[in-house]
Protein backbone atom coordinates (compact mmCIF):
# COMPACT_ATOMS: atom_id res chain seq x y z
CA UNK A 1 0.00 0.00 0.00
CA UNK A 2 1.51 3.43 -0.92
CA UNK A 3 2.54 5.67 1.94
CA UNK A 4 0.58 8.81 2.66
CA UNK A 5 1.98 11.90 0.89
CA UNK A 6 3.10 14.88 2.91
CA UNK A 7 4.16 18.28 1.68
CA UNK A 8 6.83 18.36 4.39
CA UNK A 9 8.63 15.26 3.10
CA UNK A 10 10.91 14.96 0.09
CA UNK A 11 10.88 11.66 -1.74
CA UNK A 12 13.94 10.20 -3.47
CA UNK A 13 14.86 7.00 -5.27
CA UNK A 14 14.21 3.80 -3.33
CA UNK A 15 17.17 2.03 -1.73
CA UNK A 16 17.01 -1.79 -1.47
CA UNK A 17 13.24 -1.69 -1.69
CA UNK A 18 12.85 1.01 0.92
CA UNK A 19 11.38 4.39 0.13
CA UNK A 20 13.74 7.28 0.90
CA UNK A 21 12.16 10.44 2.35
CA UNK A 22 13.62 13.52 4.03
CA UNK A 23 12.21 16.45 5.96
CA UNK A 24 13.15 19.40 8.13
CA UNK A 25 11.73 17.89 11.29
CA UNK A 26 14.84 16.75 13.16
CA UNK A 27 14.47 19.24 15.99
CA UNK A 28 17.53 20.94 17.48
CA UNK A 29 20.34 19.87 15.15
CA UNK A 30 23.57 21.70 14.40
CA UNK A 31 26.21 21.32 11.72
CA UNK A 32 28.89 22.93 13.91
CA UNK A 33 29.13 20.61 16.93
CA UNK A 34 32.91 20.53 16.70
CA UNK A 35 32.91 24.21 17.65
CA UNK A 36 32.81 23.11 21.28
CA UNK A 37 36.57 22.76 20.87
CA UNK A 38 36.73 26.48 20.18
CA UNK A 39 35.00 27.13 23.50
CA UNK A 40 37.56 24.93 25.23
CA UNK A 41 40.35 26.82 23.43
CA UNK A 42 38.97 30.14 24.61
CA UNK A 43 38.91 28.91 28.20
CA UNK A 44 42.55 27.86 27.83
CA UNK A 45 43.81 31.25 26.59
CA UNK A 46 41.16 33.66 27.92
CA UNK A 47 40.69 35.49 24.62
CA UNK A 48 37.05 36.51 24.40
CA UNK A 49 36.64 37.82 27.93
CA UNK A 50 39.61 40.13 27.45
CA UNK A 51 38.47 41.14 23.98
CA UNK A 52 35.00 42.01 25.27
CA UNK A 53 36.62 44.09 28.04
CA UNK A 54 38.00 46.36 25.30
CA UNK A 55 34.45 47.60 24.61
CA UNK A 56 32.55 50.24 26.58
CA UNK A 57 28.82 49.66 27.06
CA UNK A 58 26.78 52.72 28.03
CA UNK A 59 23.39 51.08 27.49
CA UNK A 60 20.84 50.77 30.30
CA UNK A 61 21.73 47.26 31.41
CA UNK A 62 18.24 46.47 32.73
CA UNK A 63 16.96 46.81 29.17
CA UNK A 64 19.81 44.99 27.43
CA UNK A 65 18.97 41.68 25.79
CA UNK A 66 22.35 40.89 24.20
CA UNK A 67 25.45 41.69 26.23
CA UNK A 68 28.66 42.86 24.60
CA UNK A 69 30.43 39.69 25.75
CA UNK A 70 27.83 37.46 24.09
CA UNK A 71 27.89 39.48 20.85
CA UNK A 72 31.69 39.49 20.69
CA UNK A 73 31.78 35.73 21.24
CA UNK A 74 29.04 35.19 18.67
CA UNK A 75 30.89 37.20 16.03
CA UNK A 76 34.33 35.62 16.60
CA UNK A 77 32.98 32.07 16.77
CA UNK A 78 30.86 32.74 13.68
CA UNK A 79 33.85 33.83 11.61
CA UNK A 80 35.90 30.86 12.84
CA UNK A 81 33.07 28.58 11.71
CA UNK A 82 32.98 30.11 8.24
CA UNK A 83 30.10 32.59 8.52
CA UNK A 84 31.63 35.75 7.13
CA UNK A 85 28.54 37.93 6.73
CA UNK A 86 26.36 39.43 9.43
CA UNK A 87 23.24 38.34 7.54
CA UNK A 88 24.18 34.73 8.39
CA UNK A 89 23.41 35.45 12.03
CA UNK A 90 19.72 35.87 11.38
CA UNK A 91 19.70 32.07 11.21
CA UNK A 92 22.65 31.41 13.51
CA UNK A 93 20.99 33.22 16.41
CA UNK A 94 18.85 30.08 16.87
CA UNK A 95 21.80 27.64 16.69
CA UNK A 96 22.00 25.72 20.01
CA UNK A 97 25.77 25.13 19.92
CA UNK A 98 26.61 28.75 19.13
CA UNK A 99 24.26 29.82 21.92
CA UNK A 100 26.07 27.46 24.28
CA UNK A 101 29.45 28.90 23.29
CA UNK A 102 28.19 32.45 23.80
CA UNK A 103 26.83 31.49 27.24
CA UNK A 104 23.26 32.47 26.48
CA UNK A 105 20.72 29.67 26.02
CA UNK A 106 17.51 31.68 26.34
CA UNK A 107 16.34 35.23 25.79
CA UNK A 108 14.64 37.44 28.34
CA UNK A 109 11.80 38.29 25.98
CA UNK A 110 9.61 35.66 24.43
CA UNK A 111 9.77 37.20 20.96
CA UNK A 112 13.59 37.29 20.90
CA UNK A 113 16.14 34.65 19.91
CA UNK A 114 18.93 33.70 22.33
CA UNK A 115 21.57 35.36 20.18
CA UNK A 116 21.78 38.65 18.30
CA UNK A 117 20.73 39.12 14.70
CA UNK A 118 22.47 41.01 11.92
CA UNK A 119 21.18 44.46 12.88
CA UNK A 120 22.38 44.25 16.49
CA UNK A 121 25.78 42.90 15.46
CA UNK A 122 26.05 45.61 12.84
CA UNK A 123 25.76 48.24 15.57
CA UNK A 124 28.55 46.47 17.45
CA UNK A 125 30.83 46.55 14.41
CA UNK A 126 30.18 50.26 13.96
CA UNK A 127 31.07 51.02 17.56
CA UNK A 128 33.09 54.27 17.69
CA UNK A 129 36.19 54.73 19.81
CA UNK A 130 33.98 55.74 22.73
CA UNK A 131 30.27 55.73 23.55
CA UNK A 132 28.31 58.70 22.24
CA UNK A 133 24.75 59.93 22.24
CA UNK A 134 23.79 57.80 19.26
CA UNK A 135 26.27 54.93 19.71
CA UNK A 136 26.05 53.45 23.18
CA UNK A 137 28.81 50.89 22.57
CA UNK A 138 32.38 52.05 21.98
CA UNK A 139 35.75 50.34 21.75
CA UNK A 140 39.31 51.02 22.85
CA UNK A 141 41.55 50.41 19.82
CA UNK A 142 44.78 50.69 21.80
CA UNK A 143 43.60 48.03 24.26
CA UNK A 144 42.71 45.70 21.38
CA UNK A 145 46.14 46.16 19.84
CA UNK A 146 47.81 45.41 23.17
CA UNK A 147 45.72 42.25 23.56
CA UNK A 148 47.25 40.65 20.46
CA UNK A 149 50.73 40.98 21.96
CA UNK A 150 49.56 39.88 25.43
CA UNK A 151 48.11 36.68 23.97
CA UNK A 152 51.40 36.04 22.17
CA UNK A 153 53.40 36.54 25.36
CA UNK A 154 51.02 34.36 27.39
CA UNK A 155 51.51 31.52 24.91
CA UNK A 156 55.11 31.04 26.12
CA UNK A 157 55.87 29.51 29.50
CA UNK A 158 59.45 30.77 29.40
CA UNK A 159 60.92 33.69 27.43
CA UNK A 160 62.61 32.58 24.18
CA UNK A 161 66.22 33.59 23.57
CA UNK A 162 65.31 35.23 20.26
CA UNK A 163 62.17 35.96 18.27
CA UNK A 164 61.68 36.96 14.64
CA UNK A 165 58.95 39.46 13.82
CA UNK A 166 57.71 39.31 10.22
CA UNK A 167 56.26 42.49 8.74
CA UNK A 168 54.22 42.36 5.57
CA UNK A 169 51.70 44.46 3.68
CA UNK A 170 48.98 43.04 1.46
CA UNK A 171 46.09 44.25 -0.65
CA UNK A 172 42.49 44.24 0.55
CA UNK A 173 40.41 44.82 -2.62
CA UNK A 174 37.42 47.16 -2.33
CA UNK A 175 34.32 47.00 -4.50
CA UNK A 176 32.40 49.98 -3.15
CA UNK A 177 33.05 53.56 -2.12
CA UNK A 178 34.45 52.97 1.34
CA UNK A 179 36.24 55.68 3.26
CA UNK A 180 39.94 55.69 2.44
CA UNK A 181 39.45 54.01 -0.93
CA UNK A 182 42.37 54.54 -3.37
CA UNK A 183 43.63 52.89 -6.54
CA UNK A 184 46.90 50.99 -6.14
CA UNK A 185 48.95 50.66 -9.32
CA UNK A 186 50.84 47.52 -8.29
CA UNK A 187 47.72 45.57 -7.32
CA UNK A 188 45.71 47.19 -10.16
CA UNK A 189 42.60 47.76 -8.06
CA UNK A 190 41.00 49.98 -5.44
CA UNK A 191 42.05 48.58 -2.09
CA UNK A 192 43.25 49.03 1.45
CA UNK A 193 46.84 48.15 2.35
CA UNK A 194 46.74 46.45 5.79
CA UNK A 195 49.96 45.89 7.71
CA UNK A 196 50.46 42.52 9.45
CA UNK A 197 53.03 41.56 12.05
CA UNK A 198 53.60 37.87 12.82
CA UNK A 199 55.98 35.89 14.99
CA UNK A 200 55.89 32.43 13.49
CA UNK A 201 52.18 31.58 13.45
CA UNK A 202 51.34 34.12 16.16
CA UNK A 203 49.55 37.27 15.00
CA UNK A 204 50.77 40.41 16.77
CA UNK A 205 49.17 43.19 14.72
CA UNK A 206 46.65 43.77 11.94
CA UNK A 207 46.53 47.46 11.01
CA UNK A 208 44.17 48.71 8.32
CA UNK A 209 45.66 51.48 6.16
CA UNK A 210 44.85 53.45 3.05
CA UNK A 211 46.65 52.29 -0.07
CA UNK A 212 48.01 55.68 -1.23
CA UNK A 213 51.04 55.23 1.03
CA UNK A 214 54.41 53.53 1.06
CA UNK A 215 54.29 49.89 2.18
CA UNK A 216 56.34 50.77 5.26
CA UNK A 217 54.17 53.71 6.37
CA UNK A 218 53.37 53.40 10.06
CA UNK A 219 55.63 50.36 10.48
CA UNK A 220 58.00 52.15 12.86
CA UNK A 221 55.14 53.12 15.18
CA UNK A 222 53.82 49.55 15.22
CA UNK A 223 57.28 48.10 15.86
CA UNK A 224 57.99 50.59 18.64
CA UNK A 225 54.74 49.68 20.38
CA UNK A 226 55.18 45.91 19.99
CA UNK A 227 58.85 45.83 20.96
CA UNK A 228 58.18 47.92 24.08
CA UNK A 229 55.42 45.55 25.16
CA UNK A 230 57.59 42.49 24.54
CA UNK A 231 60.60 43.89 26.37
CA UNK A 232 58.49 44.84 29.36
CA UNK A 233 57.89 41.10 29.83
CA UNK A 234 61.03 39.66 28.19
CA UNK A 235 63.83 42.20 28.68
CA UNK A 236 66.61 39.82 27.57
CA UNK A 237 65.00 38.33 24.46
CA UNK A 238 66.72 39.14 21.17
CA UNK A 239 64.45 40.57 18.47
CA UNK A 240 64.95 40.35 14.71
CA UNK A 241 62.75 42.15 12.18
CA UNK A 242 62.26 40.51 8.80
CA UNK A 243 60.47 41.93 5.76
CA UNK A 244 60.65 42.39 2.00
CA UNK A 245 62.15 45.35 0.16
CA UNK A 246 59.10 47.51 0.81
CA UNK A 247 60.37 47.98 4.39
CA UNK A 248 64.04 48.65 3.62
CA UNK A 249 63.77 52.29 4.64
CA UNK A 250 66.39 54.28 6.52
CA UNK A 251 63.90 55.35 9.20
CA UNK A 252 63.11 51.84 10.39
CA UNK A 253 66.69 50.57 10.00
CA UNK A 254 68.07 53.52 11.96
CA UNK A 255 65.52 52.92 14.74
CA UNK A 256 66.52 49.25 14.94
CA UNK A 257 70.21 50.12 15.14
CA UNK A 258 69.54 52.61 17.95
CA UNK A 259 67.35 50.20 19.96
CA UNK A 260 69.21 46.86 19.87
CA UNK A 261 66.87 45.29 17.33
CA UNK A 262 68.36 43.36 14.40
CA UNK A 263 66.82 43.30 10.94
CA UNK A 264 66.94 41.45 7.62
CA UNK A 265 65.14 43.28 4.83
CA UNK A 266 64.93 42.61 1.13
CA UNK A 267 66.60 45.26 -1.00
CA UNK A 268 65.21 46.31 -4.37
CA UNK A 269 67.81 45.76 -7.08
CA UNK A 270 69.16 48.56 -9.28
CA UNK A 271 71.96 49.02 -11.78
CA UNK A 272 74.52 49.92 -9.15
CA UNK A 273 73.76 46.85 -7.05
CA UNK A 274 73.76 44.52 -10.06
CA UNK A 275 77.04 46.06 -11.22
CA UNK A 276 78.59 45.37 -7.82
CA UNK A 277 78.12 41.61 -8.31
CA UNK A 278 78.85 41.50 -12.06
CA UNK A 279 81.74 39.05 -11.61
CA UNK A 280 79.67 36.69 -9.46
CA UNK A 281 76.79 36.79 -11.95
CA UNK A 282 79.19 35.98 -14.80
CA UNK A 283 80.64 33.03 -12.87
CA UNK A 284 77.12 31.77 -12.08
CA UNK A 285 76.18 32.03 -15.77
CA UNK A 286 79.19 29.97 -16.84
CA UNK A 287 78.38 27.32 -14.23
CA UNK A 288 74.71 27.27 -15.25
CA UNK A 289 75.54 26.83 -18.96
CA UNK A 290 78.02 24.06 -18.19
CA UNK A 291 75.46 21.75 -16.56
CA UNK A 292 72.22 23.18 -17.94
CA UNK A 293 70.63 24.01 -14.60
CA UNK A 294 70.43 26.90 -12.14
CA UNK A 295 73.57 28.09 -10.39
CA UNK A 296 74.00 30.55 -7.58
CA UNK A 297 76.78 32.31 -5.73
CA UNK A 298 76.67 34.66 -2.76
CA UNK A 299 78.40 37.98 -2.28
CA UNK A 300 78.85 39.95 0.93
CA UNK A 301 79.80 43.63 0.85
CA UNK A 302 79.30 47.01 2.51
CA UNK A 303 76.87 49.33 0.72
CA UNK A 304 75.43 52.80 0.94
CA UNK A 305 72.84 54.45 -1.29
CA UNK A 306 73.54 57.76 -2.97
CA UNK A 307 71.28 59.83 -0.72
CA UNK A 308 68.55 57.84 1.10
CA UNK A 309 70.66 56.01 3.73
CA UNK A 310 72.30 57.73 6.65
CA UNK A 311 75.11 55.18 6.91
CA UNK A 312 76.87 52.23 5.26
CA UNK A 313 75.26 48.84 5.86
CA UNK A 314 75.93 45.18 5.17
CA UNK A 315 74.33 43.83 1.98
CA UNK A 316 74.19 40.16 0.97
CA UNK A 317 73.58 39.31 -2.68
CA UNK A 318 72.42 36.12 -4.32
CA UNK A 319 74.04 36.01 -7.77
CA UNK A 320 71.84 33.40 -9.43
CA UNK A 321 71.55 32.39 -13.07
CA UNK A 322 68.56 30.36 -14.26
CA UNK A 323 67.97 28.75 -17.67
CA UNK A 324 65.76 31.78 -18.42
CA UNK A 325 68.44 34.29 -17.46
CA UNK A 326 70.02 36.10 -14.46
CA UNK A 327 68.06 36.38 -11.20
CA UNK A 328 70.00 38.55 -8.72
CA UNK A 329 68.53 39.20 -5.27
CA UNK A 330 69.70 41.42 -2.41
CA UNK A 331 69.10 41.79 1.34
CA UNK A 332 70.32 44.37 3.83
CA UNK A 333 70.97 43.35 7.42
CA UNK A 334 72.36 44.49 10.75
CA UNK A 335 73.69 41.02 11.51
CA UNK A 336 77.48 40.84 11.40
CA UNK A 337 79.30 38.58 8.96
CA UNK A 338 81.03 36.93 11.91
CA UNK A 339 77.60 35.89 13.24
CA UNK A 340 76.14 34.35 10.09
CA UNK A 341 77.53 33.87 6.57
CA UNK A 342 75.87 35.15 3.41
CA UNK A 343 74.34 31.87 2.21
CA UNK A 344 72.80 30.97 5.58
CA UNK A 345 71.52 34.51 6.03
CA UNK A 346 69.68 34.45 2.71
CA UNK A 347 68.52 30.84 2.50
CA UNK A 348 67.82 30.04 6.15
CA UNK A 349 66.76 33.40 7.56
CA UNK A 350 65.41 35.64 4.82
CA UNK A 351 63.67 33.04 2.64
CA UNK A 352 61.70 31.77 5.65
CA UNK A 353 59.87 35.09 5.49
CA UNK A 354 57.52 33.53 2.94
CA UNK A 355 55.68 31.65 5.66
CA UNK A 356 54.14 34.92 6.87
CA UNK A 357 52.43 35.20 3.49
CA UNK A 358 50.76 31.83 4.16
CA UNK A 359 49.40 33.22 7.42
CA UNK A 360 47.97 36.21 5.57
CA UNK A 361 46.32 33.84 3.10
CA UNK A 362 44.69 32.06 6.04
CA UNK A 363 43.45 35.42 7.27
CA UNK A 364 41.91 36.44 3.97
CA UNK A 365 40.86 33.13 2.38
CA UNK A 366 39.79 31.14 5.45
CA UNK A 367 38.73 33.88 7.87
CA UNK A 368 37.47 36.64 5.56
CA UNK A 369 39.77 39.41 6.79
CA UNK A 370 39.18 41.15 3.46
CA UNK A 371 35.42 41.56 4.05
CA UNK A 372 35.81 45.28 4.63
CA UNK A 373 32.60 46.51 3.05
CA UNK A 374 31.53 48.96 5.78
CA UNK A 375 31.38 52.65 4.90
CA UNK A 376 34.01 53.84 7.40
CA UNK A 377 37.60 52.76 8.02
CA UNK A 378 36.85 52.57 11.76
CA UNK A 379 34.20 49.90 11.20
CA UNK A 380 36.39 48.07 8.70
CA UNK A 381 39.28 48.08 11.17
CA UNK A 382 37.00 46.51 13.75
CA UNK A 383 35.92 43.89 11.22
CA UNK A 384 39.58 43.13 10.55
CA UNK A 385 40.17 42.67 14.28
CA UNK A 386 37.22 40.29 14.60
CA UNK A 387 38.64 38.14 11.80
CA UNK A 388 42.12 38.39 13.35
CA UNK A 389 40.92 37.14 16.74
CA UNK A 390 39.16 34.27 14.98
CA UNK A 391 42.58 33.39 13.56
CA UNK A 392 44.21 33.67 17.00
CA UNK A 393 41.56 31.32 18.40
CA UNK A 394 42.01 28.72 15.65
CA UNK A 395 45.78 28.99 15.87
CA UNK A 396 45.61 28.33 19.62
CA UNK A 397 43.48 25.26 18.92
CA UNK A 398 46.10 24.11 16.42
CA UNK A 399 49.02 24.86 18.74
CA UNK A 400 47.58 23.44 21.98
CA UNK A 401 45.01 20.83 21.03
CA UNK A 402 46.27 19.50 17.70
CA UNK A 403 50.02 19.59 18.22
CA UNK A 404 50.51 15.80 18.07
CA UNK A 405 47.94 15.06 15.38
CA UNK A 406 47.84 15.17 11.60
CA UNK A 407 46.36 18.67 11.89
CA UNK A 408 49.34 20.18 13.75
CA UNK A 409 50.24 22.24 10.66
CA UNK A 410 46.85 22.29 8.94
CA UNK A 411 45.32 25.53 7.73
CA UNK A 412 42.39 27.13 9.51
CA UNK A 413 40.12 26.09 6.66
CA UNK A 414 41.13 22.44 6.96
CA UNK A 415 40.66 22.44 10.74
CA UNK A 416 37.19 23.92 10.29
CA UNK A 417 36.20 21.37 7.66
CA UNK A 418 37.54 18.29 9.45
CA UNK A 419 36.95 19.02 13.12
CA UNK A 420 34.41 21.82 13.53
CA UNK A 421 31.81 21.00 10.87
CA UNK A 422 30.33 17.97 12.63
CA UNK A 423 26.62 17.25 12.55
CA UNK A 424 24.92 16.60 15.88
CA UNK A 425 21.58 16.50 17.64
CA UNK A 426 21.28 18.75 20.69
CA UNK A 427 19.15 17.47 23.58
CA UNK A 428 18.46 19.93 26.39
CA UNK A 429 17.15 18.86 29.77
CA UNK A 430 16.94 20.51 33.16
CA UNK A 431 20.36 19.29 34.26
CA UNK A 432 22.47 19.03 31.13
CA UNK A 433 22.89 19.72 27.43
CA UNK A 434 23.82 16.65 25.39
CA UNK A 435 25.38 17.21 21.96
CA UNK A 436 25.07 13.83 20.21
CA UNK A 437 27.63 14.01 17.40
CA UNK A 438 27.54 11.68 14.43
CA UNK A 439 29.10 8.29 15.09
CA UNK A 440 30.48 8.27 11.54
CA UNK A 441 32.89 11.18 12.15
CA UNK A 442 36.26 9.94 10.79
CA UNK A 443 38.37 12.20 13.02
CA UNK A 444 37.22 11.10 16.46
CA UNK A 445 40.77 10.29 17.73
CA UNK A 446 42.02 13.77 16.85
CA UNK A 447 38.95 15.36 18.44
CA UNK A 448 39.40 13.37 21.66
CA UNK A 449 43.10 14.21 21.86
CA UNK A 450 42.41 17.91 21.29
CA UNK A 451 39.78 17.85 24.03
CA UNK A 452 42.25 16.33 26.52
CA UNK A 453 45.05 18.78 25.69
CA UNK A 454 42.73 21.78 25.94
CA UNK A 455 41.22 20.57 29.19
CA UNK A 456 44.70 20.21 30.65
CA UNK A 457 45.71 23.69 29.45
CA UNK A 458 42.65 25.29 31.05
CA UNK A 459 43.69 24.22 34.55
Amino acid sequence: MPTQCSRDLFGYEAVEGRQLVAGFDGGEITSDAGALLLGATDRAIGLLERFAACFDDARVQAQVEHSVAAMVAQRVFGIALGYEDLVDHDQLRHDPVLATLAGKLTARRRDCAPLAGKSTLNRLEHAPRGPSRYHKIGHDGAAIERLFVDLFLDAHKTPPEEIILDLDATDDPLHGHQEGRFFHGYYDCHCYLPLYVFCGRHLLAAKLRRSNIDASAGAVEEVVRIVAQIRARWPKAGILLRADSGFARDEIMAWCEANRVDYVFGLARNERLVGAIADDLAAAEIESLSHGGPARRFADFAWRTLDSWSRTRRVVAKAEHLPKGPNPRFVVTSLAASTIDARALYEDIYCARGDAENRIKEQQLDLFADRTSAATMRANQLRLWFASFAYVLLDALRRIGLRHTQFATATCGTIRLKLLKIGAQVRTSVRRIKVAMTSACPYQPEYQLAYLYLRRAAF
